[in-house]
């Protein structure tokens, strides 16, 4: 599905319309065209856009014409340059993956879920009809495990409603864990033959999150190279292993919307994680979005990729 749209390496632009302070110089000035493309110009074919809520809607649930032009105008430069468009719901009203968010209520009250689906159905209305383009993601990373049987009831619903308004759009749907791929067999079999399981991998977190202080428990000090991580040669098929068996048993395919590691680890190592992901992207046809293009601790274009960037790019 995914393979037949053009889709299978991208970037991520974080930190634009997401995980952000929303001011108008980050919202107008931190991603350009330019932007764009370069992307385009290192071979990649899509990026995925995580958009938060309140960037298109008031917190009373009217829209922002304002940040719907902001997605027009990323569209624009895309369709320009070549690439087609993840665009990824990164936070709800009443949800984030981010407790430092303060959003809650999501999974237990039904006038949240409603405001979602009618997002979602507005979203269908605007962008429906350029299924060639964009790829819908219903929502970024669902976190606990009892949130699960509510979630596939809420895709199930969205789905319903967006397919009487955009029949041919991909749409991605993630599970709990963060949208970890242990946890793709909780997912319900796909609504149709246009939805596709998303999962996200920052694995094994000690070595991709070396350092991270937004992680429970983590040493902000502590670091950790690659030889010390000790990963076998064949641990990304093993960690997948579930979640490939499952898209298959319920004829759809994987995209990992989501995989990188922290700036805190040098570079070369880095290289050395994506070459290893890669190889099995690769062998089982796993469309991806690395994290991140720019800044958010990640930064595939940063300053100090420099000396990598160049053998990087073969491995997204």
């Amino acid at each position: 599905m995914l393979m037949k749209m053009g889709i299978k390496r991208g970037v991520n632009l974080g930190g634009w319309l997401s995980q952000c302070d929303y001011s108008e110089e980050r919202l107008q000035g931190f991603i350009t065209e330019k932007d764009i493309e370069t992307i385009a110009s290192w071979g990649l074919d899509h990026v995925r856009i995580p958009v938060d809520y309140n960037v298109v809607q008031t917190e009373e649930g009217e829209y922002k014409e304002e940040g719907f032009r902001l997605l027009e105008k990323a569209f624009g430069w895309c369709e320009k340059h070549g690439l087609k468009v993840v665009l990824d719901l990164h936070k709800t009203k009443g949800y984030s993956f981010d407790k430092g968010e303060k959003q809650a209520g999501f999974f237990d009250d039904e006038g949240l879920q409603e405001r979602f689906i009618c997002l979602w159905e507005e979203f269908a209305r605007r962008y429906g009809d350029r299924h060639d383009l964009i790829v819908f993601e219903l929502l970024n990373e669902v976190t606990e495990e009892r949130f699960s049987p509510i979630w596939n009831g809420i895709i199930r619903r969205t789905m319903e409603r967006i397919r009487k308004i955009a029949p041919d759009t991909i749409v991605l749907v993630g599970s709990y864990w963060n949208n970890s791929a242990a946890s793709v067999h909780a997912l319900e079999k796909p609504y149709d033959d246009k939805v596709v399981y998303n999962f996200h991998s920052y694995d094994p977190l000690l070595f991709t999150h070396q350092g991270a202080p937004w992680v429970d428990g983590m040493d902000v000090n502590f670091r950790q190279s690659f030889e010390e991580a000790a990963l076998e040669e064949d641990y990304f098929e093993k960690f997948f292993a579930q979640a490939i068996e499952k898209a298959k048993e319920n004829g759809t395919v994987l995209y990992c919307g989501e995989y990188g590691v922290i700036d805190r680890a040098q570079p070369e190592d880095a290289v050395k994680w994506f070459r290893m992901i890669h190889q099995t992207f690769e062998k089982h046809g796993i469309a991806r979005a690395a994290w991140s293009y720019k800044e958010m601790d990640f930064g595939i274009s940063d300053a100090r990729m420099d000396g990598v960037r160049e053998e990087l790019l073969k491995y997204l």
